[in-house]
């Protein structure tokens, strides 16, 4: 039974992050025609991490949304931000288009903040 609720938790997870993901990429894409790479990188961050922690709280993780694990989504992202900003900028300096950098960015990334945001919603549950 756990192993079942895990692999749907997982897709879950998936189906939250493609919509974050796309949010994220749109706004990135359009503002880094217009402004500086690193700021329209975060712009985009920001408003798909609003997006992204009430749907991770109410359907991937089905809890409630609470200032003790929206504190820790915060920490989790402050350090996924920090890594998806270094990486985007290896892969700007490496040759990749402002385009395709991104991708490259969330194929390292987005797996690495599962188990960061899991870990957030498991441990204050239980807290």
């Amino acid at each position: 039974m756990l192993k079942k609720e895990s692999i749907s938790e997982a897709l879950r997870f998936c189906v939250v992050g493609v919509v974050a993901t796309a949010i994220h990429y749109g706004i990135y894409w359009w503002l880094q025609h217009h402004i500086e790479v690193n700021i329209a990188y975060t712009v985009g961050y920001v408003v798909s991490f609003v997006a992204n922690y009430l749907l991770s709280a109410r359907y991937t993780f089905r809890e409630r949304t609470t200032a003790r694990n929206g504190l820790g989504f915060v920490g989790a992202h402050v350090c996924n931000y920090l890594l998806q900003l270094m990486l985007l900028n290896i892969f700007l300096w490496l040759g990749l288009s402002r385009s395709l950098a991104p991708l490259g960015v969330y194929a390292i990334a987005v797996p690495v903040n599962f188990f960061m945001i899991r870990f957030v919603f498991k441990h204050f549950r239980r807290s």
